[in-house]
C-alpha cells in the first residue's frame, strides 16, 4: 500500500516523468483485472474440490450480504437527493465494500485462526457467484446511462464481471483435473498467489489515491467516506460472528462476510460508479488488515506463543 502511494506520487508531481505517467496509467487500468484473475485462478487451483460442501453458515450470510446490498440501493435511490453528488458518493463507496465478494485471502486467514478451510473456501466459491449476479443488477440502477439501457448495461457488465470471478474458478478446477503437470508447477510456487495479491494491492492503493487527488472533493466528504467504511467493516465482522455461533463457525462466517477482495471493490468502484466512490473501499483494505492483524495477535496469546 505503501509502495503504490510512493509510486504514484514520484510519477504524478515530478515533470521529468509525466510523459512516463500518461504511458503507463492505462497499461495499469488494464492489468489489474488480470491480477484479479490470476490470484482466484492460482487460489482454486490449490483446493480440494471433493471436500466443499454448502453449509447453513453459507445461506445466511449471502443472505445478509444480499439484505446489506438492497438497504443500501434503496437508500440511494430514495433517500438520497440526486443533486447531493457528495451523499450518492459516500453510498456508492459503502456499496462496493458490501457487494464485493470474499476475498480470496480470507480462507487463508480463516486457517491461521483455526477455522475451516475448505467451508471457507465454499463459500468464497459461493461468494463470488453471488456477486457475479448482484453487480449486473445493482449498479445500473445505481448510475443511470443516458446511452445505454439497463439490459445493456447488465450484459456488459455481467461479462466482465463473469470474466473475472466465475472464469478462473472452473479453470482452476479444469487445471487440477485434467492438467496435472502445469497443475503441479503451479502449486509447487508457494505463496504465488500471496505474490499476486501484493502486486494488485499496489497498484488499487496508487489507483485510490491518484482518485483522492484528482477528486477535488471536500476534505469532510473523504474523511466521512473513511468513517463510515471504518463502522461497516466493524458491522460486518460482527454480523458475521453472531450468525456463525448458530453453527459453531465464527472464525470461518466472521470472515466470511467481513474480509473482502477490496482489490474487486475498487475496480468496481472506478469503472462502473463515481471514481473517487474508490476511496471507500480504498480504506477498508485498511480497516479490515487491522482486524485481522488484531484476530491473529489475539490467537496467538490464546495458543500462549
Amino acid at each position: 500500500m505503501g509502495l503504490g502511494t510512493l509510486l504514484y506520487i514520484l510519477f504524478a508531481f515530478t515533470p521529468e516523468l509525466e510523459e512516463a505517467s500518461r504511458f503507463f496509467e492505462p497499461i495499469f487500468d488494464e492489468i489489474l483485472p488480470l491480477f484479479m484473475f490470476l490470484i482466484l485462478f492460482v487460489t482454486f487451483c490449490k483446493v480440494d474440490f471433493h471436500q466443499m460442501r454448502l453449509e447453513p453458515w453459507h445461506f445466511w450470510i449471502s443472505l445478509f450480504q444480499i439484505l446489506f446490498v438492497l438497504i443500501i440501493v434503496g437508500i440511494i435511490l430514495f433517500a438520497t437527493d440526486p443533486n447531493d453528488t457528495n451523499t450518492k458518493i459516500m453510498w456508492e463507496g459503502i456499496l462496493c465494500c458490501v457487494i464485493a465478494p470474499c476475498a480470496a485471502a480470507a480462507a487463508v486467514v480463516t486457517t491461521k485462526l483455526g477455522g475451516n478451510l475448505n467451508s471457507m473456501t465454499t463459500f468464497t466459491f459461493l461468494s463470488n457467484f453471488v456477486t457475479a449476479l448482484m453487480i449486473p443488477i445493482v449498479f445500473p440502477l445505481v448510475e443511470k446511462s443516458a446511452h445505454i439501457s439497463f439490459l445493456t448495461a447488465f450484459w456488459i457488465i455481467l461479462q466482465r464481471v463473469a470474466l473475472i470471478l466465475v472464469v478462473p474458478l472452473l479453470m482452476g478446477w479444469f487445471v487440477k483435473h485434467h492438467m496435472h503437470r502445469l497443475h503441479r508447477r503451479i502449486i509447487s510456487i508457494p505463496d504465488l498467489g500471496f505474490y499476486f495479491w501484493g502486486i494488485s494491492l499496489a497498484i488499487v492503493t496508487g489507483t485510490t489515491v491518484k482518485n483522492i487527488v484528482n477528486s477535488h472533493s471536500p476534505v469532510i466528504l473523504l474523511l466521512l467516506i473513511a468513517a463510515v467504511s471504518l463502522l461497516l467493516c466493524f458491522v460486518q465482522f460482527m454480523v458475521g460472528k453472531y450468525v456463525g455461533r448458530f453453527f459453531h463457525s465464527t472464525i470461518e462466517a466472521g470472515q466470511a462476510l467481513g474480509q473482502k477482495n477490496t482489490a474487486f471493490a475498487i475496480w468496481i468502484a472506478y469503472t462502473y460508479l463515481n471514481p473517487v466512490a474508490s476511496v471507500g473501499p480504498g480504506c477498508y483494505i485498511l480497516w479490515q488488515n487491522i482486524v485481522n492483524s488484531w484476530e491473529l495477535w489475539q490467537q496467538r496469546r490464546k495458543n500462549g506463543k
